[in-house]
């Protein structure tokens, strides 16, 4: 089962909370996510009438789908609780915090789960702090051979 990470998420944004959320997904976007054809291009996640989207993820069109196939870029609605959801929206409303996509998973039982995160924009010398934090973790997996 495939694993789809959006590595720029932690790399953009200083992630504060996070939350596995359901996807309300058609067929042949299940089928797409299992063979690993999805991106997370500028997506990001938002509420509309108090229910959470998440906009410009690109599932890929299925390759065997038909005339039945999906749009890529559809919106999808995210699933859960409705404490969860007042909790982020709160948030939500304060200044600078986001709710970014982090990964796309199947669950034990074969769900699609999306993790989002609450986040906070990065300024440009915090992003050199984590160059340089990555740099020197990967200097000291070198020199260690861990």
């Amino acid at each position: 089962m495939s694993n789809i990470r959006n590595r720029s998420a932690y790399y953009e944004y200083h992630i504060e909370d996070k939350y596995v959320a359901g996807l309300v997904l058609t067929g042949t976007e299940v089928k797409s996510l299992r063979e690993g054809r999805a991106s997370f291009n500028d997506s990001y996640c938002y509420f509309h009438k108090g229910e959470l989207w998440i906009k410009s993820l690109h599932i890929a069109e299925y390759s065997h789908g038909t005339y039945h196939n999906h749009e890529p870029l559809r919106e999808r609605k995210l699933l859960l609780n409705k404490k969860e959801l007042k909790k982020l929206e709160s948030k939500l409303k304060e200044k600078g915090f986001t709710i970014v996509p982090l990964s796309i998973f199947f669950n034990d039982k074969g769900l699609a789960k999306i993790e989002v995160g609450l986040g906070k924009g990065k300024k440009l010398h915090d992003k050199r702090e984590t160059i340089k934090a990555r740099d020197s973790e990967r200097e000291i997996k070198r020199k260690y051979g861990i």
